[in-house]
This record gives structure tokens, C-alpha cells and sequence, in this order.
């Protein structure tokens, strides 16, 4: 039984949503599921804009046939190729045979690399600045390599001021029958998701975001929705999405705040990591957050340390290295292009105390991360004789909270 919902009068959502899955790309976690956005346009041509993961297929496909009702499909309008939205596209063309494909030259690249059957002649390849008219309504197109593969582009109605944003702007969770963002509490409800999404799967090309948002800046007032591929349709509140996308792409925090993230085998490093989130609290840093990295999946200690200014690493010492699960964050944020933020370290081990050291080089490896000089290293537990660090680690963690807040 088909499920669609109206974006405009003749503009249908017809995609779907996936709770089943538990790991998004095989990676992140998946709590409360993930959306798959495809749409339908009703013109004097039909348009289907992208498709869907294949776990969802039965559901899209009736979706478009009830919205064709009997139509039909003129054109499949492709902005974004990576299979968690175009792996239906062999059957839209096995049940619409006729279909024109409309995408960009490096997209037909990567459809033929994933085994896609399409005849040249099916396809129409476009370039930014091109349009194309389906009867009342116009769009061109406008390329957005590395947001975040290289073939994708956007598409903008240039009828209805529709944005059709692929993988920008989109965030986990499935909509449970909502569509609009301004249908939840966003701030609430899913702004967290949003940011462990663009944080973990588009963070690391936040210059390619800056270019698309450049780009997006001149037909900003002509924007009417914004339909990405996952999460809800945005129909207002616009400033409020920008204002976090200038945030994430630009690499500077949301909030001024402390996160603290510990790596710990038998519990002196926690303790230690919990006498200074108590420290902190009575210099009136508030605004602190704590992880034991061996138990939060990496994917959310990137997204929070997109939103607070500053990071702790606390970790024991492992083999002469940093403890595995710390290393794995260190990596990952480096991977991820994570900068601008200012850091401490509180080292531990029972000999040959290294993990500091190392800590310390990683962090170095980023662009724009100041190292405080105050540090706090411990011989397997925390001990009075540590305290003096402690207060001083606290103290100097407090002045900069201050100078930034």
C-alpha cells in the first residue's frame, strides 16, 4: 500500500524509511532509523527525482505508481549515485523502460561502475548552469562535487523554489510519518542526529560545503523548500539550517563547553576525568560532557566535538601507546578535518607514562588546535601530590572557557 505525502501541489514525496538497519554504511549506528527521499514531479512531464536504498524498494515503487496514477515516467533525474539512493534505479527503468535519465557525466561513470544496464541514449547528461523545462515548471542544476562524493549535484526549481539538496542538509532518524521539519521540535528532537550525520558523513569536505553554500547564497531568497535525501523537507526556519551548516563547515563550535573523554582500564583515569568535570563545575563551567571512549561509538564523540570548543583526552597508557579506542578518536579526527578547538591531556600508566606525549603529537597534527601547557600526569591513580596539576589543568580550562564564552 502506497504512502506518499504532498511537498506542493504537484511536487510528492514518495520515499520511505528504514528502522531495521542498525549500522548506516556499515559504520554508525542507527537508533532511530534513517529516511530514503525520493521525489515526484507532475508536469506536462512526470520527473522521479532520485530513488532509494533497495532495503525500502517495494515501498517507493508503490509509492511512484500511485503518484503516477497510471502516468507515465517521462524522466529520472539523478543528483547523488551512491547506492543508498540509486539502488533502485534498474527497476524504475525494468518498469519504465522509456525513462530518460537526466545526471552529470561523472554520475553515468559511477553508474556504470556499480553494473548499472543504461543505454547511452537513456541518458542526458547536464552541466551546471544547464536547465531543463517538464512543462510549467524549470530547473538547473548545480554542481556539488565532494558534497560528499564527487559526481553529486543539487537541483533548484526555478518554478517553485524547490531545492533538491541530495545529500546536503540531511540528517539521520526516520520520520514516523511526519515530512516538514517544522512538524518536530527540531532543536530537540533531531538536531543532534543532524549533526552526527553532516559531522560523520560530510565533515571532513567542509571547503566543498562552503563552495555549495557560496553558490546557494545567490538564489537564497528564492528558496521556497529545501528536499534533501534524508531526514525531513525544510519549508522555513532556513537561517536557523545555515547558521549550523556555517558552523560545521567552517569547523568552528556551536557552543562554548568542555568535553571530556576518557580512556580508562580500571578506573583511575575516570576518577581523574570525574574530580576535574567537578573542578571545572566549581570555577562555574557548566556546560561539560563526559564519555568513556572504550563505550560511546565514535560517531557521536565527532558529532559533540563539532559543538563544543573544548576537548580533555584522558587516557592510560597501552602497550607504550595510547590506549586502542583513544588512537581510533585521534584518527578519526583527523580524518574528519576536525580543527579550531582547544585541548588538555591527562596522561596515566604505571610505567613508562607515554600516552601524553603521543596524545599530545596527534593533536598537533590538526589544523588550528591549541595544546594548553598544562597537563596532569598520574602513576595509575589519582593521588593528592596530583591535585596541584589539577587545579592548575581546571583553572587554565575555566580562563579560556571565559575568554570564549
Amino acid at each position: 500500500m502506497y504512502c506518499y505525502r504532498n511537498v506542493t501541489e504537484d511536487l510528492f514525496w514518495v520515499g520511505g524509511n528504514d528502522r531495521r538497519l542498525a549500522l548506516f554504511e556499515n559504520i554508525h549506528p542507527l537508533y532511530h532509523g534513517v529516511s530514503y527521499n525520493a521525489y515526484v514531479l507532475l508536469d506536462e512531464k512526470t520527473v522521479l527525482i532520485d530513488t532509494v536504498d533497495w532495503a525500502i524498494g517495494r515501498q517507493f515503487v508503490e509509492n511512484v505508481t500511485a503518484v503516477l496514477g497510471g502516468r507515465p515516467l517521462d524522466y529520472l533525474l539523478i543528483n547523488h549515485v551512491e547506492p543508498d539512493h540509486a539502488a533502485a534505479i534498474e527497476e524504475i527503468l525494468l518498469r519504465w523502460p522509456k525513462v530518460k535519465l537526466i545526471t552529470t557525466p561523472k554520475a553515468v561513470i559511477l553508474l556504470n561502475q556499480f553494473g548499472f544496464a543504461i543505454e547511452p541514449e537513456q541518458i542526458e547528461e547536464v552541466r551546471e548552469g544547464d536547465t531543463r523545462c517538464f512543462g510549467k515548471h524549470t530547473v538547473t542544476f548545480i554542481e556539488a562535487p565532494m558534497v560528499h562524493w564527487p559526481e553529486a549535484m543539487v537541483t533548484f526549481d526555478l518554478t517553485n523554489g524547490a531545492l533538491f539538496s541530495a545529500d546536503a542538509f540531511g540528517s539521520f532518524r526516520s520520520l514516523d510519518g511526519k515530512l516538514f521539519a517544522d512538524e518536530f521540535d527540531f532543536d530537540r528532537e533531531w538536531i543532534d542526529d543532524a549533526r552526527r550525520y553532516y559531522t560523520n558523513i560530510v565533515g571532513k569536505y567542509g571547503v566543498p560545503v562552503q563552495a555549495l553554500l557560496k553558490k546557494a547564497a545567490g538564489i537564497v531568497n528564492d528558496i521556497k523548500f529545501i528536499c534533501p535525501l534524508h531526514g525531513p523537507v525544510w519549508r522555513k526556519d532556513f537561517g536557523y539550517l545555515l547558521d549550523k551548516y556555517q558552523h560545521w563547515s567552517t569547523y568552528e563550535p556551536e557552543e562554548t563547553g568542555v568535553m571530556i573523554v576518557y580512556a580508562s582500564m580500571y578506573g583511575g583515569t575516570e576518577r581523574t576525568a570525574e574530580v576535574l568535570a567537578a573542578k571545572l563545575a566549581e570555577r562555574g563551567v557548566l556546560n561539560t560532557r563526559m564519555y568513556d571512549v572504550s563505550s560511546t561509538h565514535v560517531s557521536y564523540l565527532i558529532s559533540d566535538l563539532f559543538k563544543y570548543s573544548h576537548l580533555v583526552l584522558a587516557s592510560v597508557t597501552y602497550n607504550l601507546g595510547i590506549f586502542p579506542p583513544m588512537h581510533n578518536f585521534l584518527a578519526d579526527m583527523k580524518a574528519l578535518n576536525l580543527q579550531n578547538r582547544t585541548c588538555a591531556i591527562i596522561e596515566n600508566g604505571s610505567w613508562a607514562i607515554r600516552s601524553g606525549t603521543l596524545m599530545r603529537e596527534e593533536l598537533e597534527k590538526l589544523k588550528h588546535m591549541e595544546v594548553l601547557d598544562e597537563s596532569v600526569t598520574l602513576a595509575s591513580s589519582l593521588r593528592t601530590q596530583n591535585l596541584t596539576d589539577l587545579d592548575a589543568l581546571a583553572d587554565a580550562l575555566a580562563a579560556s572557557v571565559k575568554k570564549e564564552g
